[in-house]
């Protein structure tokens, strides 16, 4: 199964972003063929936070076609690090392909970049398949071969320090796996989220039915999620239906609930 992962896309004016994509892979990690998570789009005339909020003005809420979640919004080189903890939903598959990812990453919200890791939940029909992954945009994103199911708990963390140099963590503590992948490129470092999204391929993709995830120990720069003052994302159609809807934040913890219809 092949598809596009995007950028933020949001409601105000801006140019399209698009992502390389991401496709299953068999044994050790490889680079994929094109197909991508990317930067937030936003849902054409809603209510939005700035494109660019500056250090300090923060705390808003905006609608998105492809993120649910929290994105704290800053300054470039402002975000050093990003990490989360959730159980794996699992998806509920009946037909027609569906496609879910949840991850953390730097950049994105601001920024046509996004230095990221995370899971998939999927539907190829009835079928459920889980999968973890990385990207470095713009290089294609790279599925790891390890198992991952559904209620197996999962860290994930990104993190930068000097020279360039971004580690990318996920580690699978129910499967007994962690995969920590190191990478160089330069950045803006503008932004860190905790997202969960819907992947992109010409187009947003069908959204699959993942229930509720509840995202705990979710820290930016070391410090509680909250304390960064992040910007509240719920996911919805360009029409402004609601997709996916993103709880109050409490100092680390949140979910998201699956609302399509």
């Amino acid at each position: 199964m092949s598809f596009k992962r995007s950028p933020l896309r949001a409601g105000i004016a801006a140019a399209a972003l698009i992502l390389p994509a991401l496709a299953p892979v068999a044994a050790a990690a490889t680079t994929v063929a094109p197909s991508v998570f990317a930067p937030m789009r936003h849902v054409s005339g809603s209510t939005t936070a700035p494109f660019f909020i500056s250090h300090g003005v923060h705390s808003e809420a905006t609608d998105s076609t492809n993120w649910s979640g929290y994105a704290a919004s800053g300054s470039t080189d402002e975000y050093t690090s990003v990490s989360t903890t959730f159980t794996q939903p699992k998806v509920k598959c009946s037909s027609g392909d569906q496609y879910s990812s949840f991850w953390v990453g730097l950049d994105g919200y601001a920024s046509d970049s996004v230095e990221q890791t995370g899971t998939e939940a999927d539907c190829d029909g009835s079928t459920a398949e889980y999968s973890a992954w990385y990207e470095m945009y713009p290089a294609d994103p790279v599925t790891y071969s390890n198992t991952v199911e559904a209620g197996d708990k999962i860290v994930e963390t990104v993190s930068f320090s000097g020279t360039d140099k971004y580690k990318l963590y996920l580690d699978d503590e129910t499967e007994g796996w962690t995969k920590s992948t190191t990478k160089t490129g330069s950045y803006d470092r503008s932004s860190a989220e905790v997202i969960a999204e819907a992947p992109y391929s010409g187009g947003v993709l069908p959204l699959a039915d993942f229930g509720t995830v509840d995202f705990s120990a979710s820290t930016v720069n070391g410090s509680a999620l909250s304390s960064s003052s992040p910007i509240q994302i719920d996911m919805a159609t360009s029409a402004g239906k609601l997709e996916a809807t993103t709880s109050s934040l409490s100092s680390e913890s949140f979910s998201i609930k699956w609302d399509s219809k």
